[in-house]
């Protein structure tokens, strides 16, 4: 004999309630395989179970698509970054600008490597340094650095994280649907199991193909294991 097998993706689901709830159009009341209770349930639900899973398809195609262009803010801000410390190490090797002077950037006066720029989070912290850092280091009488200047490194970390912002919002709207979901899928698993042990029930002294048949009325899933006869292999 087959056996059953719970919907395990949001599309199964959906097919699982739609079939059981376009039943009730079906039957007369007194010949429903499943209970008024359960049925209005999964009624209800149904509504609230496509909503979610469409607010939670939006949110993260959403943020699909707004993470291409935040990628591209964000490698080009790590250039620019990247850049101007080269820039400074060069000129401190040139005895252009004082050694001690890497100190207004946070920057260790002997270490002459980039540091480390893979993350966001480092973008963040190094972009608002050099900032603050170049401005300091001027204002105690040093010439400013060139190709790139602290303005263009600005405004290439000021579009980023302004990116960076909207990408964490995306995020959270895409969690915030996914929890939501996640709480409708588990309301979902236990009303489709209640809806098919009932339909099973009801239907269980038909004989099989009979009764298989109308349990897929209803939208029970049965599966035939492998060299298993099929009814249509007779």
């Amino acid at each position: 004999m087959p056996y059953r097998r719970l919907p395990n993706t949001d599309k199964a689901r959906l097919t699982a309630l739609e079939k059981a709830v376009a039943m009730e159009h079906e039957c007369d009341v007194d010949k429903q395989a499943a209970s008024y209770k359960t049925l209005n349930e999964a009624r209800a639900l149904l509504r609230r179970f496509k909503s979610a899973v469409g607010q939670f398809q939006y949110c993260y195609t959403a943020q699909a698509e707004a993470n291409r262009q935040y990628q591209s803010h964000l490698k080009t801000a790590r250039l620019y970054i990247s850049h101007f410390i080269q820039v400074l190490n060069l000129a401190v090797l040139r005895n252009e600008v004082r050694k001690e002077h890497k100190l207004f950037y946070g920057l260790d006066p002997e270490d002459f490597a980039v540091p480390e720029l893979t993350g966001e989070k480092h973008i963040l912290v190094w972009g608002e340094r050099l900032i603050e850092g170049e401005s300091e280091r001027v204002s105690h009488g040093g010439a400013p650095i060139y190709n790139p200047t602290i303005a263009k490194v600005t405004v290439h970390y000021d579009i980023f994280k302004e990116a960076y912002r909207e990408q964490q919002n995306y995020k959270l709207n895409t969690t915030r649907s996914q929890s939501g979901l996640d709480a409708l899928r588990e309301e979902a698993d236990r009303i489709i199991l209640d809806l098919w042990n009932q339909v099973e029930a009801y239907y269980a002294d038909l004989p099989a193909e009979i009764r298989l048949k109308r349990c897929r009325a209803y939208g029970v899933v049965y599966y035939y294991r492998s060299g298993e006869k099929r009814p249509e292999d007779d």
